[in-house]
């Protein structure tokens, strides 16, 4: 039989660097499609329930949000470390370097699910949501029940993540369209019982519907059966995942040994790790700052940039998508010695990507009114609508120049210079972004174009600055020492201080 990494070294550091990018990227995108079909369903059946119920997800999503990145911004040590080995042919490093980040994550989610039990009313407060109100005690109730199930939404993300150093992205994706299906079957009936649930009357069975609630009295759980079906659905792709990892599926075999957490190996995916995890907790951070920064202006212009931003995170899935897929084709490249070829596979997602945004933002300025108007409707809608396409034509000009941005930066956390990239990301794209909002919003009294301009200002600056410090080329350090167990602190510290 071939050993499967040989088959994966093979294609990522030989042969076009275009078509590896397309082949990870495909999956990626698809995966967060249904990332936020999973989300489009939660919201969907609990908006059945009334304003309150929507309310207390909106409240409690900023706050999920924020625990999760910390799971997930860890997980990028796996990812990191596993491409890095493969492109390296270190194939006994593998199963090692993957049952380490498991259990080590495996631990962080069981602390930071202990934490958001028992602190959800007072981070919830902290937020905004008025304690003593009905939307306060049902988002308490979701937050505790999603947070209760992070070691299985963490187990998740190492698993995708792993794969993804691995080189594929195919069976994460099957994961996740199993755990999203799951959820699709469960939340109805979680959420609304044999009661008031429409589904029944879609498929033709309202006198099955009538004598399952006669039979049952089940009139569903509300929110708190969207929580459960969610951490169910998790669970069911958290197992299955693990499972795939312990009986060689997937190319890794892991056994109880490589669980077994050794000192070095953790105090390196920390060392990696820790600033993914302070990079992505910054972003959701910023995002709140920025909200209610708006908020001042008016619920109009929170509203409008909530659209804005919906719009946003769909055409900007392939991006997503992309940076991933270079981060792992870059890091095998450096991890097999081959730097060149890792910065050809930058220039060529740059090159793809800013062109289809080139076209891409080119139409959003041109529709920006009838794109925002798609998801709003009412008295409010002129004056949300006036507010979104402002938003759109300030923001979407910088696509082009952000796709780059976003290229370098998985280059850089591809290569391990993860301080580096949280660096930038810290005082360039979200550091630049808050002052300048305030400035433009609360000294120049610019209202919500000012908080539109700051986002434009800071796409450019991040974007600049990325570029600067991607040819200056020092990031392309390689986290893997002599002896391919050791990370190489002095390249990492080196890199930070550029």
């Amino acid at each position: 039989m071939t050993d499967p990494s040989t088959t994966q070294s093979g294609r990522f550091t030989e042969g076009s660097v275009v078509w590896p990018l397309l082949v990870l990227a495909g999956p990626l995108t698809a995966t967060q499609l249904l990332q936020v079909a999973y989300n489009l369903t939660d919201a969907f059946w609990v908006g059945r329930l009334g304003a309150d119920a929507v309310s207390a997800l909106s409240f409690s999503w900023p706050l999920l949000f924020l625990l999760i990145s910390v799971g997930g911004g860890m997980t990028n040590a796996g990812t990191i470390l596993v491409s890095q080995h493969v492109g390296a042919g270190n194939d006994g490093r593998l199963n090692h370097i993957a049952g380490q980040t498991i259990a080590f994550v495996g631990l962080l989610s069981v602390g930071v699910a202990t934490l958001g039990v028992l602190f959800a009313p007072q981070l919830l407060r902290l937020i905004g949501v008025p304690p003593g109100t009905a939307v306060y005690g049902l988002a308490v109730t979701y937050t505790r029940i999603i947070v209760s199930g992070m070691p299985f939404t963490f187990g998740f993300f190492v698993f995708m993540a792993l794969l993804r150093g691995w080189g594929d992205t195919k069976t994460p994706m099957y994961l996740m369209a199993l755990s999203v299906g799951l959820n699709i079957v469960l939340d109805p009936f979680f959420v609304l019982g044999f009661a008031d649930n429409p589904l029944f009357g879609w498929v033709g069975l309202n006198d099955l519907q009538a004598s399952l609630l006669a039979a049952t009295g089940f009139t569903g759980l509300g929110v708190k059966g969207a929580a459960l079906a969610t951490v169910l659905s998790r669970a069911v792709a958290a197992i299955v995942g693990l499972w795939l990892l312990f009986s060689a599926r997937v190319g890794l075999q892991l056994s109880r040994d490589d669980l077994l957490l050794e000192a070095d190996t953790v105090a390196q995916i920390v060392r990696i790790g820790g600033p993914g995890a302070i990079d992505q907790s910054t972003q959701s951070i910023a995002a709140i700052v920025m909200t209610a920064l708006i908020a001042t202006v008016g619920t109009d212009a929170v509203a409008a940039y909530g659209i804005g931003n919906r719009f946003i995170s769909l055409v900007w899935l392939p991006t997503v998508a992309m940076g991933m897929s270079v981060e792992t084709v870059v890091g095998q490249n450096l991890g097999g010695g081959q730097p060149d070829r890792a910065r050809r596979t930058v220039y060529s997602a740059i090159t793809i990507l800013a062109t289809a945004f080139l076209i891409v933002g080119f139409i959003t300025v041109w529709f920006a009114q009838p794109i925002i108007g798609v998801f709003i409707s009412g008295p409010d809608a002129p004056s949300i609508i006036s507010h979104g396409a402002t938003f759109l034509r300030i923001v979407a000009p910088t696509w082009a120049i952000m796709v780059s941005y976003h290229m370098m930066n998985g280059a850089f956390y591809g290569a391990g210079s993860t301080r580096l990239a949280m660096s930038i990301g810290v005082t360039t794209l979200w550091g630049v972004r808050a002052v300048t909002a305030l400035v433009l919003v609360f000294v120049l009294r610019f209202g919500a174009t000012g908080a539109w301009y700051a986002i434009a200002l800071s796409n450019a600056t991040a974007a600049i600055t990325g570029a600067v410090v991607f040819f200056r080329g020092r990031w392309m350090g390689n986290v893997l020492a002599d002896n391919s167990t050791e990370c190489s602190a002095t390249d990492t510290d080196e890199e930070v201080s550029t």
